[in-house]
């Protein structure tokens, strides 16, 4: 049986792997953070005397509507992407190798754009939300 070596196939593949188990389990995670996002949303803790406030959450919402889109396309392409993963162990050709890293990449540049954008409206969220929530009071 041959080992692998620093560039060989075999450690490509193990490497595209990883990166798909990594996208993979980032996305699960982002699916919890949009329920939790969704869940702040829609509830009662904003103070309701901020102005343009129901405008804001709507906005939000609405790109959050567009994000659990995106989160289920990247996700088919991964998926499609992971099985085609075999094909790569059967290729015998350079052109054929490349045609995988090429779309490896491409995903990998896709995910990578998403993760950017959504760690973006994450953090508009929660310095929008932290600004306006209600001030619990409590009285003696």
């Amino acid at each position: 049986m041959m080992t692998a070596t620093n560039n060989s196939p075999e450690k490509e593949i193990k490497e595209i792997h990883f990166d798909i188990l990594k996208w993979k389990s980032s996305l699960r995670f982002i699916e919890g953070e949009i329920h939790f996002i969704n869940q702040l949303l829609n509830s009662y803790i904003f103070e309701p005397t901020t102005p343009n406030l129901f405008e804001r959450i709507q906005e939000f919402k609405q790109q959050i509507v567009a994000i659990e889109e995106k989160t289920k396309n990247i996700n088919d392409e991964i998926r499609k992407h992971e099985s085609e993963l075999g094909g790569m162990l059967e290729c015998d050709t350079i052109s054929c190798d490349n045609f995988y890293y090429k779309n490896h990449t491409l995903v990998k540049g896709e995910f990578d754009d998403f993760y950017r954008n959504f760690n973006t409206l994450k953090s508009e969220v929660f310095l929008y939300a932290g600004g306006v929530l209600r001030k619990n009071k409590k009285q003696s």
